[in-house]
């Protein structure tokens, strides 16, 4: 998401490197990117959908690795009785159920970021064409990002657009999911 971000300041310098017009003539803003990212409603519904997957998924492994700790603690138990021929043989085992287990966490988590990642730049690529249309509409000569990707050192606050592209995007979002829904409501 970091370099969708990027490549949009990138974009931006390279448009802006095309024009030769004095400074005054220029009508700017900028769009505070974390921010919208952290409260557009699409991305928070995004987020919530992998927690939720990620909650669903980590509850299923959890039960394996609570057996797992209790045959370990059973183990120790149980070493001295059963000799060590057999504790030998036991631990490796559990070693190996742990690994397997540590692996199959490692590849959970691996699939859900790759999934989040995938939807969120999607959602990125939504927004920069909502960023270029409002910004013909309202005749913006530039629309800067900042955030992580920073690619504003300084702007007075009159040039923030942030809140009227959450509102834009939260809008679009809303409308978009209201006109899904009103054909499942004629099935």
């Amino acid at each position: 998401m970091k370099k969708v971000i990027l490549g949009i300041a990138i974009l931006f310098a390279m448009v802006s490197c095309q024009k030769s017009v004095d400074a005054k003539d220029f009508k700017t803003a900028y769009v505070d990117t974390n921010k919208l990212l952290e409260e557009s409603t699409e991305a928070k519904d995004i987020k919530a959908k992998y927690e939720s997957i990620a909650d669903e998924k980590g509850s299923r492994l959890k039960v394996e690795v609570d057996k797992l700790e209790a045959e370990k603690n059973a183990f120790q138990g149980n070493a001295q009785k059963n000799g060590q021929a057999w504790a030998q043989q036991k631990y490796s085992e559990l070693q190996q159920r742990e690994q397997q287990l540590q692996y199959t966490q490692q590849a959970l988590a691996q699939q859900i970021q790759g999934q989040h990642g995938v939807e969120m730049d999607s959602v990125v690529v939504k927004y920069k064409k909502i960023f270029k249309d409002y910004g013909k509409e309202k005749g913006y000569d530039y629309v800067f990002g900042t955030g992580e990707a920073a690619t504003v050192l300084y702007a007075k606050d009159q040039y923030d657009i942030t809140k009227e592209m959450i509102k834009l995007v939260n809008d679009k979002y809303t409308s978009e999911a209201k006109k899904e829904d009103k054909p499942a409501a004629k099935k």
